[in-house]
């Protein structure tokens, strides 16, 4: 294959499942907990106080989810803080959330902005490869 047919791979489902995500919290009507020891106090009365499966889903020890629930420790590592961050986030306002979704199936519709690259991988070329920022609506039909 030569390098002009060779195209730009199209981007993982898992990143526009992402910015789905990131719209949805831009309607949430409160903030989400900041600090580390209230996401862990959160968590744990959505995972019914059980620090063992907290600790699975966040990917560290029953001991320093202890520990953030108690007090102790305040400021977590980037990952584990990141992992705290996601889960909040993604288990904060179902509620708000259900009604977004439901009002985008059967009213409105969404408005969907995507990068996408167009063109070839040929240097030096008028068919070089560009990107452009495309926005379009979906009909309330495919938002269901």
């Amino acid at each position: 294959m030569s390098d002009h047919e060779q195209q730009q791979p199209a981007p993982p489902r898992g990143k526009i499942l992402e910015a789905l995500a990131r719209a949805e919290r831009k309607v949430f009507t409160r903030p989400a907990p900041k600090s580390a020891n209230a996401q862990v106090k959160f968590l744990l009365t959505r995972m019914m106080g059980s620090a063992k499966s907290l600790a699975e889903h966040v990917g560290t020890s029953t001991r320093t989810i202890e520990r953030y629930r108690a007090g102790k420790l305040t400021t977590p590592q980037k990952r584990l803080k990141a992992a705290l961050l996601e889960e909040t986030e993604s288990e904060w306002q179902p509620q708000v959330r259900a009604l977004v979704r439901a009002a985008a199936a059967t009213s409105r519709g969404m408005m969907v902005e995507v990068t996408a690259y167009f063109g070839f991988t040929c240097t030096g070329s008028s068919d070089d490869g560009r990107e452009r920022h495309i926005t379009t609506d979906i009909s309330p039909t495919y938002v269901q």
